[in-house]
């Protein structure tokens, strides 16, 4: 076998790379090399992409993405603390290496591997090789966010630091419709999921959701709107380029899910969704006209239904809010792991994931107790 990186994933081939993916759409060659043919990662941006490869002869066995990091923005989970510390000490913390998708935190695949071949051996090979590159090129330090529990399974056996975090989940329990998914909520939250879109409709606001195939220019253009609003809400700068969606809306339309809210014949807010025949994503959302309960609707109620009727039984609902488990998500545990070549600083640092994981642990357990399903 052969292992290398590569300048970027948009030079693989499509084929070769989404053989490994298992289908998951933000894994897919179309979202990854979405994110550079854009600029939204390289050129300046702190991202700079060199996925990890294993090939068997000339065929493509085994794959990372992988990106060296200047900063540590657009993660999802935390480590300015660690940065500033090194900072402190005279020491340098970027570059580090990251095995992620970029801007996402979504539980999925990060040691890809062939069907065909035998996984362990090769998810190996690729966990010892990212250690070497770390040690070689003396990046401060490797990680890994959100791997599903098989890349997990891999790097726990490797000794890596095991981080744990926690986000929340929806389930479709085969439900025929949205009356039917209330019926297992406690009457107090019934009331008040009925009460919030009620005061939606009341307010004159039409929802549609449209496939990514019957997404209009003009609608992709009022969506970005609302994507930038949101970041400049909060003093910050959009990741993404409106050149990315327009990629995205020709590559993978069947992925892709647009909800958007109109009132008086104009559109007022949009929500973008990703998806396959297991699972709905939700990534981005804005508006711009505030109406009470807008963002529950178009991010969660809307998404449900679609869930519904699609027959899709995960909602992922993206990092934080606990305003989701009122709206019958349930808490659901997240990993990242971390190698860290300074030994006096992984010694911390070791220290500080262990004391955190209890707090997550009963954290967790909290949000159990407060869930809003019948007893």
């Amino acid at each position: 076998m052969r292992l290398e990186l590569a300048d970027s994933i948009s030079q693989l081939e499509a084929s070769s790379w989404d053989a490994l993916t298992g289908g998951m759409p933000l894994l897919s060659h179309a979202f990854l090399s979405a994110l550079e043919e854009s600029n939204s990662i390289g050129n300046g941006t702190g991202w700079q992409s060199c996925p990890m490869l294993v090939f068997d002869d000339l065929k493509l066995v085994g794959a990372m993405p992988l990106y060296v990091k200047n900063h540590s923005y657009g993660e999802y989970v935390f480590d300015w603390a660690w940065a500033e510390a090194y900072q402190k000490s005279g020491l340098n913390y970027y570059p580090k290496l990251i095995s992620a998708i970029p801007f996402s935190p979504i539980t999925s695949q990060r040691l890809l591997v062939s069907p065909d071949h035998q996984s362990s051996e090769i998810q190996s090979l690729m966990v010892e090789a990212l250690e070497e590159i770390m040690h070689k090129n003396e990046f401060s330090s490797a990680h890994v966010l959100f791997p599903n529990p098989k890349s997990a399974e891999t790097l726990t056996q490797s000794s890596w630091l095991q981080r744990h975090g926690v986000q929340f989940q929806w389930r479709n329990e085969g439900f025929k419709d949205f009356e039917s998914f209330l019926t297992h909520l406690t009457q107090e939250k019934r009331k008040k999921i009925r009460q919030e879109r009620k005061k939606v409709v009341n307010s004159g606001v039409i929802c549609y959701r449209i496939k990514g195939q019957d997404i209009t220019e003009a609608q992709w253009d009022f969506f970005y709107q609302c994507y930038c609003n949101t970041y400049l809400a909060h003093r910050s700068t959009p990741y993404l380029t409106r050149a990315f969606f327009k990629i995205i809306a020709q590559t993978m339309p069947e992925h892709i899910l647009l909800v958007m809210a109109y009132k008086d014949g104009a559109p007022i807010a949009s929500a973008l969704n990703f998806y396959d025949q297991h699972s709905l994503y939700g990534r981005y959302w804005g508006c711009l006209e505030y109406l009470p309960n807008l963002h529950f609707e178009l991010c969660y109620y809307q998404a449900q239904e679609f869930c519904i009727a699609e027959n899709i039984q995960h909602f992922e609902g993206g990092a934080q809010g606990e305003h989701k488990l009122a709206r019958g998500f349930k808490p659901k545990a997240t990993c990242s792991f971390h190698k860290i070549a300074h030994p006096e600083f992984a010694k911390a640092i070791q220290g500080f994931v262990i004391r955190e994981a209890q707090g997550v642990a009963e954290y967790t357990n909290e949000l159990e107790d407060r869930a809003p399903f019948k007893k």
